[in-house]
């Protein structure tokens, strides 16, 4: 059975792989073994349960509803990819590489993010990522991470320090509703960077 990787925007085949008990697991294997150009690959719902995609480069890529529970992704580049939905419970992100990437309503259970990296901030702790909602005007997901360089926080296109975020709140939602989900929302966000920001991290920065 023949199986084609297509790019997710115009459609042109970036790899194609034949055998007579394929997969599309197999085919992208295939493909990273033989150094092919997986960036904005088309792997929608992709069945990639355990696969071994160390430093893959898969930017870009529509990764939307894919199963990775238990993947080695570590030193991955998933800049930019739409991981929405996807399954990640127990997957190694140990150094992949996150900027940009799609992380809403992500499965991320026992996944391994450390060292993760968000454009040159490193992801660190034992539960670095935490996400709620749908909140806010846009009935979204909220999601925070605990980096090197303190808490961030991503919200539709807003990306940028929880400091950077309060400032934009106030101009954009004053004390309406949203306002107020959103302010309720980083008092939760700070309790759990309290609790699972390492003692090291908390320490230099005393």
């Amino acid at each position: 059975m023949k199986i084609e990787i297509k790019h997710r925007y115009n459609d042109s085949v970036l790899f194609a792989h034949e055998a007579e008990e394929n997969s599309l697991k197999i085919t992208l294997l295939m493909a990273l073994k033989a150094g092919a150009d997986l960036c904005g690959a088309n792997l929608y719902g992709a069945n990639l349960y355990g696969a071994d995609l160390r430093v893959a480069d898969l930017r870009g890529a529509d990764l939307c509803g894919a199963d990775l529970g238990g993947a080695d992704l570590r030193g991955a580049d998933l800049g930019g990819a739409d991981l929405y939905g996807a399954d990640l419970s127990g997957a190694d992100l140990r150094g992949a590489d996150l900027y940009c990437a799609n992380l809403r309503g992500a499965n991320l259970g026992g996944a391994n993010l450390g060292g993760a990296d968000l454009g040159g901030k490193k992801l660190i702790g034992d539960r670095p990522y935490f996400q709620m909602g749908p909140i806010g005007s846009r009935s979204d997901y909220f999601q925070a991470f605990i980096t090197d360089q303190g808490i961030y926080l991503k919200a539709g296109c807003f990306f940028g320090s929880i400091e950077e975020f309060e400032s934009a709140l106030d101009a954009e939602h004053g004390s309406n509703k949203h306002g107020e989900e959103y302010r309720c929302a980083l008092t939760l966000i700070r309790k759990h960077a309290e609790l699972w920001t390492p003692e090291i991290e908390v320490a230099k920065a005393a």
